[in-house]
C-alpha cells in the first residue's frame, strides 16, 4: 500500500475541523434561519444551541473512536473498525460521491457570489458569471491540493485566523453597540408574525443551522498524515466543537445587535457589516468574508482530494489501482484529487439549478446543502450502537456519549423529514400539485448506493 507523509500536527487539525466548519455558512444562514422563525431570534439561537450540543456529543463520541483508531480516512477508519469493511465501503462511497462534492458545490457558489458582490456585478447570485467563477474556484483549490500540499496546510491555518476576523468584531461591536442602543433586547423580544407555529419553525431552523456546523468530521480526512494522530486528533475535535460554539452564539447576537431585524431578512449580512462599520471598513470586512468562504471551500477541497483514495486502498471501488496511486514528488492521491474535482463540479451545477434558479431539475429540486449533511447522521447511527459494546470504555464513554449522540442523530433526521417532507408535501398539495424533495433525495441516494454495489469486492 502506498502511504502518505505525516506533514501536520495539531494545530493544522484544529485550523482544518475549524476552517471547514467556521466559513461562509454562517454569513449567509443567519438571515436564511430568521426567515423560516419568521423574525424570532430567540429561535434562531435555540436552534444554534440544539446544533451546538448534538456537535459536541459527536465529535466527543468520535474523539474516542480517534483515540484508538487511525488508518487512511478518519470517518472510514472508525466505520470499519465498529460495523466492519463493508459498511465502511458504503460510508466512503457516500463521501466520495454526494456528500463532500455536495457541500464543496454549495460552498464554491457561496465565495463566488461574495466575490460577484464585490466586483458588482448585477445579478451576483444567479447570473452565469457567478456559476463559472464559481467552477474555476474549485479547480483552482483542487490544483493547490494536489500540487502542493504542505503549502494546502499552512494556507488552511492561516486562513481559519482570518475568517475569525469579521465573526470577531461583529460579536464584540454588535453585541457592545445592540446593548448601548437598545436594538439587540429590541430583536430578542420580536415576536414572530401571527400564525407561525413554534415547532415547524424550530425544527426548519435546526435542519437550516445544520449546514453551518457541518464538516467537522472531514477533518479526520487528515489522519493518515497527522502526527500523532491518536492523540491530536481527539484532542482537535473537541477544542474545535467548544469553540465553534462559543464564537457562532456570539456572532448571531452581535449581528442581532447591529441591524433591526426585519432589515436583515430583507438584505444580507453585508448590510449589518456597512451598519456597524461603515461603508468602506464594511467593505473591508465583506473581503474577509470571502476569503473566509474560500478557506472553507479549501478545507472541503482537502477532504475531497482524499475521498475515493480511501476507498481505493482497501482494494474498493471502481479503478482501485488508479485511484491509490500516490503521486512520489507531491506524496498525494492526483487521481483521487481530479476525481475529486469533477463530482464537486457536478454538484455545483445541481446545486444551481436546483435551489439557485430552482427550476432546472422539476420534482428532483431538493437542497444538496443540507440533505447530505442529515444523511451523513443517519451513517453514524450503526457507529454509535457498536460502542455500546466496547467494555476497555468507561460506563460514561460506553453508555452516555454514544446514546446522546444517537438521541442528536434521530432528532436531526426527523427535523429533516418533517421540513423537507411533510411541510413541502403541504404546501404543494394545497396549490394542487406535488413536492417531497426529501423522498427524490433519497431515490438519488439509493442510485448511488445501487451503482457502488456493483465495485465492493468481499472480504476472503
Amino acid at each position: 500500500m502506498e502511504k502518505m507523509e505525516r506533514r501536520y500536527g495539531l494545530p493544522t487539525a484544529i485550523a482544518t475541523c475549524v476552517g471547514v466548519v467556521i466559513g461562509s455558512g454562517i454569513f449567509f444562514k443567519t438571515e436564511a434561519v430568521l426567515k423560516v422563525t419568521q423574525g424570532n431570534v430567540v429561535t434562531g439561537i435555540t436552534s444554534l444551541a440544539i446544533m451546538g450540543v448534538m456537535l459536541f456529543f459527536c465529535s466527543y463520541a468520535f474523539s474516542l473512536l480517534a483515540q484508538k483508531y487511525e488508518k487512511v480516512n478518519g470517518l472510514v477508519d472508525y466505520a470499519e473498525m465498529t460495523v466492519g469493511p463493508k459498511y465502511a465501503y458504503y460510508v466512503g462511497c457516500f463521501l466520495t460521491f454526494i456528500y463532500t462534492p455536495a457541500v464543496t458545490g454549495c460552498l464554491a457558489w457561496v465565495t463566488s457570489m461574495y466575490l460577484c458582490e464585490l466586483l458588482g456585478f448585477e445579478n451576483p447570485a444567479a447570473g452565469p458569471e457567478c456559476l463559472a467563477i464559481a467552477g474555476l474556484i474549485i479547480a483552482v483549490e483542487a490544483y493547490v491540493n494536489a500540487l502542493a500540499p504542505k503549502l494546502s496546510g499552512k494556507l488552511q491555518v492561516s486562513g481559519t485566523v482570518i475568517k475569525l476576523i469579521p465573526l470577531s468584531l461583529m460579536a464584540v461591536v454588535g453585541i457592545i453597540a445592540g446593548l448601548g442602543n437598545g436594538q439587540l433586547a429590541e430583536n430578542l423580544t420580536r415576536q414572530a408574525a401571527p400564525g407561525a407555529s413554534p415547532v415547524a419553525d424550530l425544527t426548519a431552523a435546526t435542519v437550516s443551522i445544520a449546514f453551518v456546523f457541518e464538516g467537522w468530521i472531514l477533518s479526520t480526512s487528515i489522519n493518515s498524515e497527522l502526527r500523532d494522530a491518536k492523540k491530536n486528533m481527539p484532542k482537535a475535535l473537541i477544542i474545535s466543537a467548544v469553540f465553534i460554539v462559543a464564537i457562532y452564539i456570539a456572532y448571531f447576537l452581535g449581528i442581532c445587535g447591529s441591524i433591526p431585524v426585519d432589515d436583515l431578512m430583507a438584505s444580507s449580512s453585508t448590510a449589518a457589516f456597512i451598519r456597524t462599520f461603515g461603508s468602506f471598513f464594511g467593505r473591508i470586512l465583506n473581503v474577509f468574508i470571502f476569503i473566509s468562504c474560500l478557506c472553507t471551500t479549501h478545507g472541503l477541497m482537502i477532504a475531497n482530494a482524499r475521498n475515493i483514495y480511501s476507498i481505493a486502498v482497501r482494494g474498493q471501488g471502481p479503478h482501485r489501482k488508479v485511484f491509490a496511486h500516490v503521486d512520489p514528488a507531491t506524496k498525494m492521491p492526483i487521481n483521487s484529487t481530479l476525481f475529486g474535482t469533477m463530482i464537486s463540479m457536478v454538484w455545483l451545477v445541481y446545486f444551481f439549478g436546483a435551489n439557485v434558479l430552482g427550476n432546472w431539475f422539476g420534482v428532483f429540486a431538493f437542497d444538496s446543502s443540507e440533505l447530505p449533511i442529515v444523511n451523513l447522521y443517519a451513517f453514524y447511527i450503526p457507529i454509535f450502537i457498536r460502542m455500546y459494546k466496547d467494555k476497555s470504555l468507561s460506563t460514561f464513554n460506553r453508555i452516555v456519549a454514544p446514546t446522546m449522540s444517537l438521541l442528536s442523530c434521530i432528532f436531526l433526521i426527523a427535523c429533516a423529514v418533517y421540513t423537507h417532507g411533510i411541510v413541502k408535501y403541504r404546501q404543494a398539495a394545497a396549490s394542487g400539485s406535488f413536492s417531497c424533495p426529501v423522498l427524490f433525495y433519497l431515490i438519488v441516494f439509493a442510485a448511488v448506493m445501487v451503482y457502488c454495489s456493483f465495485f465492493y469486492k468481499k472480504e476472503k
